[in-house]
């Protein structure tokens, strides 16, 4: 699948060999799982087999989809678990990725299934950052392409912060959380232009800033320890101001990943931080743009919210997701690169 250009590679609940145990209970959060993930040599291979050359390449996403590991009591039954997985990693949220899953849980019956007369179905998915719930179009045999998110609590955690950055000396960033950690400023900040300059200059200036924030700021989340990583770094056109023209950015994360989407966690916290700095008002929508692909997100805040003692709120992310095909991967044991590789 793919929302906005960004690929999503996934794995239905069952398909991934020891990461869920038979019958699909275990008492595990995604939070313990996600830590399971990481620190499990065997599961590792299992992500860099999917994400790396030559089934993918560095720049795949993908999610491993599990069930029946968190029973709490919900207006709306979860359709699934997300762990969300990258060419370093797993991350705490994506929301390119829920645009795809609120379909596939429709379109593949991860969910009940809805009524005929529905035109948008809700769909929770519960993601390592907490339950995000997705409203997907409906025509009562299958999904469409148009799907919107609420998002967690998202918050600005800090503005106007000096870090100094080799090779670019002192920039001033804003970091906030949007589902994940970012760090955000202009690209002319950098010298440079986020829709003309070229893909490597902005993705060494990005990881530049990222290593920069890392060595010289922690970011903590009020009540998710396991959230508490700077995950990349957003470059905009500066253009914060509410307008109802696009708004350019490139996101670059993990090691050196580029979104080709406009990001939908980095919509989320770029919305929590413009509501911070009185830029946009409740209810106001705002168009984002990827300076990769063309693509559009949209975003507004709908509520104000609390996240421990950071004033938040509630981001609405809409896009469109569409489907690329179906695929069986096979892992040979005399294949010295049957885990894959990364070009560098």
């Amino acid at each position: 699948m793919h929302a906005g250009g960004e690929p999503l590679r996934v794995v239905l609940p069952g398909g991934l060999p020891g990461l869920q145990p038979p019958g699909g209970g275990g008492g595990l959060s995604l939070l313990a799982l996600r830590r399971r993930l990481l620190a499990s040599p065997e599961l590792d291979a299992l992500r860099r087999l999917l994400m790396h050359e030559p089934r993918g390449h560095r720049d795949m996403y993908g999610a491993l989809l599990v069930r029946g590991y968190e029973e709490e009591e919900e207006e709306q039954p979860e359709a699934a678990g997300a762990l969300f997985v990258h060419n370093e990693g797993a991350s705490s949220m994506c929301g390119h990725a829920v645009l795809c899953l609120a379909r596939l849980a429709l379109d593949y019956g991860l969910r009940p299934p809805p009524s005929a007369e529905e035109e948008e179905v809700p769909v929770t998915i519960r993601c390592p950052c907490g339950p995000v719930v997705a409203f997907a179009s409906w025509d009562g045999q299958r999904s469409g392409s148009r799907v919107r998110f609420h998002s967690v609590p998202a918050f600005a955690t800090a503005t106007d912060l000096t870090v100094d950055v080799p090779g670019y000396e002192k920039v001033v960033v804003d970091i906030a959380y949007g589902g994940a950690f970012y760090a955000f400023l202009s690209a002319e900040r950098l010298g440079l232009d986020v829709c003309s300059s070229k893909l490597r200059d902005l993705v060494d200036a990005a990881s530049a800033v990222t290593e920069a924030v890392k060595a010289q700021f922690t970011v903590c989340h009020p009540l998710i320890k396991d959230v508490s990583f700077l995950y990349g770094t957003i470059l905009t056109d500066g253009k914060d101001a509410f307008s109802d023209e696009p708004t350019s950015n490139i996101c670059v994360f993990a090691d050196a990943q580029v979104d080709r989407s406009p990001t939908g966690s980095g919509v989320t916290a770029r919305i929590a931080l413009q509501y911070h700095k009185g830029l946009i008002q409740l209810g106001q929508t705002r168009t984002f743009r990827s300076s990769t692909t063309g693509s559009l997100f949209t975003g507004k805040a709908v509520k104000e919210s609390k996240s421990g003692d950071h004033n938040a709120v509630i981001v609405e992310v809409s896009g469109e997701s569409f489907y690329t095909g179906t695929s069986t991967f096979t892992l040979e044991e005399n294949d010295p690169l049957k885990y894959g590789f990364l070009l560098k």
